[in-house]
């Protein structure tokens, strides 16, 4: 089974793009200087992960095609497969998207943080602590460094009453 490696730069992109409605790459809010947001573009769109449409809105074209127009990227059905957004077993149109089977590493502990924070009610810092074995500092600093910073993800947080103070990851897109 093939699996797809994404640099830290790739992640990002594809992150950020799967927490928007329309999966739009654009616009780029990773620091990235010079070239390396075309470069990084470029790769994701030769491995599948993002693809061109026609741009509606100016301000987020990637390229002019004389035959379409403006052209801008969004993230595939793949890409939400690749970061473990989505399975894919609900929905056709993500299963063809898969010629070779293609999924991301299974079983890490920053999987798990995500599926905790993705389960309908979330987590608390114990109940991801006893899950993980993890220490609370290195759990606030997997969700604000690793999961809102690396990846982009939106994660919310509300005190319960029964509880204590819950953590869920937001999810802003449609897919899955």
């Amino acid at each position: 089974m093939t699996q797809i490696q994404l640099s830290q730069a790739q992640t990002v992109l594809l992150s950020t793009a799967c927490t928007r409605d329309d999966g739009a790459i654009f616009p780029v809010t990773a620091n990235l200087k010079g070239g390396a947001v075309g470069n990084v573009c470029k790769s994701l769109l030769k491995q599948g992960l993002i693809e061109e449409f026609t741009a509606t809105d100016l301000d987020t074209v990637w390229r002019h095609d004389e035959a379409r127009g403006p052209i801008t990227l969004r993230a595939t059905p793949l890409a939400y497969i690749t970061l473990g957004i989505t399975d894919g077993q609900n929905d056709t149109s993500l299963s063809e998207a898969l010629a070779p089977p293609t999924q991301r590493r299974k079983g890490t502990k920053q999987e798990t943080l995500i599926e905790m924070l993705q389960a309908e009610g979330g987590a608390t810092i114990d109940e991801i602590a006893n899950a993980l074995d993890w220490a609370p500092h290195t759990i606030r600093g997997a969700m604000s460094g690793t999961l809102k910073k690396r990846l982009g993800l939106l994660i919310t947080s509300e005190k319960i009453e029964a509880r204590g103070r819950v953590y869920s990851l937001r999810s802003d897109h449609t897919g899955g």
